[in-house]
């Protein structure tokens, strides 16, 4: 196994990702928040250098880490500000007078006009259907992905014969 100069050097692109594969409880928040996680990714699935399979695993375990780390940072944040706003909106603290405390039924509902149902169906005969099915299709082309194989025959005429024969 071998480890590329980028993951083991400290000022690496990747030494951080690296520190968080291997110890996750060191890591701070600003440590953590430095961390780009698209361009690590880039790097990680296409790299300039050749790595070790392992080695890219563990990386990608480090780029797990870190975001696991900053959903819970953001997860924290969404819950004090909850907890902010609740407590700035409770019945007790709110200083409006009791009359406007609770907004009137015409402010906030819509009123109900249903006036679109009497217009005609258009006829079945004027619709292209054909047009109408291929207007959001893509060409095949477009979401395949070509795959470039090259002519390798795994099992070769003469050898298929002897297969497993002599091996007794």
């Amino acid at each position: 196994m071998f480890y590329a100069h980028f993951v083991l050097s400290k000022r690496g692109y990747l030494a951080k990702i690296w520190l968080a594969a291997h110890w996750d409880k060191r890591q701070t928040k600003a440590h953590v928040f430095e961390c780009n996680l698209e361009r690590s990714m880039e790097s990680i699935t296409l790299p300039k250098v050749k790595t070790a399979l392992r080695t890219s695993g563990r990386l990608l375990l480090g780029v797990v880490r870190i975001y696991h780390r900053k959903a819970k940072y953001l997860l924290a944040d969404c819950n004090e500000a909850f907890i902010k706003i609740k407590m700035a909106f409770l019945s007790g603290i709110v200083n409006l007078p009791e009359e406007n405390r609770e907004a009137a039924y015409n402010a906030i509902t819509l009123p109900e006009e249903f006036h679109d149902f009497n217009q005609p169906l258009p006829d079945l005969d004027d619709i292209d259907a054909a047009q109408q099915f291929s207007l959001n299709q893509c060409r095949v082309v477009e979401i395949t992905r070509r795959e470039e194989i090259e002519n390798i025959s795994i099992l070769q005429e003469n050898e298929f014969g002897d297969f497993g024969k002599g091996d007794c």
